[in-house]
């Protein structure tokens, strides 16, 4: 495995996300629905082990149609992120956006030719996503949020 000084431990991801559902909830939802100059969406997933709804904001990079694109990049981490395994398990997700209220939706992964024509698409518009992959052996999945 391949290490980087400068990746954010699980806590730091936990409490980064949990300042964000605070910001949205202090601003009544006005704020925190932009980061980056991307989307900011709320992603609901169904805990693979606990049957739980486990919660994470996230950013989408790209949107095609009425469908979100979102990285499971972790900051490039050797492991995919749990909402992404969680994902993978079940495919019944809810996202909320800054124009929608919490809805369902169905998580498809990309396939190789999606993710070869999206990736350059968006590492070229937010080269943090490149740098993300160049700090990992795996490939980091693309997910269409689709209605």
């Amino acid at each position: 495995a391949r290490y980087c000084l400068f990746m954010p431990s699980d806590l730091t991801l936990k409490t980064m996300n949990f300042v964000h559902k605070t910001i949205l909830v202090v601003s009544r939802g006005k704020k925190g629905w932009n980061a980056g100059n991307m989307p900011v969406l709320k992603l609901t997933t169904t805990g693979r082990q606990s049957g739980q709804p486990r919660e994470v904001m996230l950013t989408s990079p790209y949107q095609s149609g009425t469908s979100f694109v979102i990285v499971a990049s972790r900051g490039g981490d050797d492991h995919h992120p749990a909402w992404f395994v969680n994902l993978r398990a079940n495919s019944k997700v809810w996202v909320e956006t800054v124009d929608e209220p919490r809805h369902e939706r169905t998580a498809r992964i990309a396939t190789a030719d999606e993710r070869a024509t999206l990736w350059p698409q968006i590492v070229e518009k937010y080269a943090n996503y490149g740098g993300y992959q160049s700090k990992t052996e795996r490939e980091i999945p693309l997910i269409f949020l689709e209605k």
